[in-house]
């Protein structure tokens, strides 16, 4: 048994490698964030053939995780899929293939690299990358007053994502805790309207507030080092 971890483009069609889809065309069985998203992400591709789906994301329960995981038992190739990226990046399919290493000890876990939009914005950025944290989603509520003071004591660079409904409000307040570091934004990465521009907090802020027509699609943020 052979669990593929594929990576699937963050936008851009044609950045889906040649091995990812040779792997999903030999898959009998998908495990994805959406089985939606992914079913179309195999009809662009010109993936055809029978072949299963199950969900496994975020909100689901221990009982569907359970019944995700018993039905692996029964392919020899299976693929872990996300919506867009690399999967167990910030995302539960690591928790996915933490129990599925429990249940199939001798089963192969193997990558399938591709897109990933950490390293993609990095690549851009021209901050040093040989040592950055990765803090993942800032939190809604509790907890992002902590996150912004750690920040402002790490000296490397640090990467995290941002909605489009908070991203304003969290340049403000990162910008107020440390107000002498610039920041890049990576938005909308390989589609038609990618943008990527530096700034400080207040200076990303005023801009995003002053162009809310950009305050859509997927943001990465990064924190240059001291």
């Amino acid at each position: 048994m052979v669990l593929s971890i594929v990576a699937t483009p963050i936008g851009n069609l044609k950045d889906v490698t040649i091995r990812a889809k040779e792997v999903l065309e030999q898959a009998t069985l998908i495990v994805a964030e959406d089985t939606r998203t992914s079913g179309q992400l195999l009809k662009l591709l010109g993936i055809e053939g029978n072949r299963e789906f199950v969900a496994s994301h975020a909100m689901s329960t221990k009982n569907a995780l359970q019944k995700a995981l018993e039905r692996c038992g029964s392919h020899e190739y299976i693929a872990l899929v996300t919506d867009a990226g690399t999967p167990t990046i910030s995302d539960p399919g690591s928790f996915f293939v933490s129990e599925f290493r429990k249940l199939y000890p001798e089963a192969k876990v193997v990558p399938v690299p591709g897109a990933s939009a950490v390293i993609s914005a990095l690549s851009v950025s021209g901050y040093p990358s040989d040592h950055f944290e990765f803090v993942g989603f800032v939190p809604h509520k509790k907890g992002r007053q902590t996150l912004f003071a750690r920040i402002r004591d790490i000296e490397h660079v640090v990467v995290f994502y941002e909605s489009p409904h908070r991203i304003v409000k969290t340049m403000k307040e990162l910008g107020g805790v440390i107000s002498d570091r610039e920041i890049f934004i990576a938005r909308e990465m390989t589609k038609v309207f990618e943008e990527y521009i530096f700034g400080s907090g207040e200076e990303l802020a005023k801009y995003f507030e002053e162009h809310k027509d950009k305050c859509r699609g997927e943001f990465v943020c990064i924190v240059s080092p001291k």
